[in-house]
């Protein structure tokens, strides 16, 4: 939630109401956590490669980094997911030389530490998936926010990012595996994770927010009703394809070596 406005106490965004909503439904709502893991199939990340070259074109050098949904959870390969069809959008544009950090569980004081033990190197570009892992960890707004400043200041520094789109949470009320009220809570909870970093991504020069306009449905969903499936991950590409075309076509990729 954006620190520039005091919320009024009686709307389910607030704290107050975020509050009040853990104390009145806490038991239920760790009853139904713990049927949701029990019951949910445990899918497996995608099969292939996790970094390549494709395409032709100014090079663009871009990193896929985060959580299950960037791994691929979901859908059958890599290039199913959300980066093997990032890829294949930007290729008729760009060389595309990609590679792919990611892990199931992973939020986002994990990814800090991966890429502190990676070794440097340069991206034009940065796509990442995360929150969800922060949401179901309970992490509070401004340790969220915190966190996602850090990782961004890794980007921009140790690998050189010009553009990092930071994916939105997605909208985990809508989300099919989930049972109510557990998936108003989680989308409670995601909601307020989404105002803090939307609101501190608009005043860095580097960064894009940015909400996929995703299907939620049944049929665009993994088997297990949570992960992404193929037309859901293709959504997410094609948004994320477009961001990135935008952001090259105004800045003109340095993409010299370096």
């Amino acid at each position: 939630m954006s620190a520039r406005a005091r919320p009024r106490a009686h709307h389910h965004g607030t704290p107050m109401g975020y509050h009040f909503a853990t104390a009145a439904l806490g038991p239920l709502l760790l009853a139904q956590g713990r049927h949701v893991r029990r019951v949910t199939p445990r899918l497996a990340e995608a099969d292939g490669p996790r970094s390549g070259v494709d395409g032709a074109g100014p090079p663009l050098r871009l990193l896929v980094l985060g959580d299950s949904a960037a791994a691929g959870v979901g859908v059958p390969t890599q290039s199913d997911a959300l980066a093997g069809q990032l890829v294949r959008a930007l290729a008729p544009f760009h060389r595309v030389e990609w590679r792919l950090l990611a892990r199931t569980g992973a939020t986002t004081r994990d990814l800090l530490d991966w890429l502190d033990a990676e070794p440097a190197a340069r991206f034009d570009a940065v796509v990442t998936s995360l929150g969800v892992n922060d949401v179901t960890d309970g992490v509070p707004p401004s340790r969220w926010r915190d966190a996602q400043a850090a990782l961004v200041e890794r980007l921009t520094t140790r690998f050189g990012a010009a553009h990092v789109i930071l994916t939105a949470v997605p909208p985990m009320h809508r989300l099919p595996a989930l049972p109510q009220p557990l998936r108003w809570y989680l989308g409670l909870r995601a909601r307020r994770l989404n105002a803090v970093l939307s609101h501190w991504a608009a005043a860095q020069p580097a960064c894009e927010f940015l909400r996929i306009d995703m299907p939620l449905t049944r049929d665009a969903m993994a088997s297990d009703g949570f992960h992404p499936g193929l037309r859901a991950c293709a959504a997410w590409a094609e948004q994320a394809a477009a961001a990135i075309r935008r952001r090259a076509g105004a800045t003109q990729w340095r993409a010299t070596a370096g």
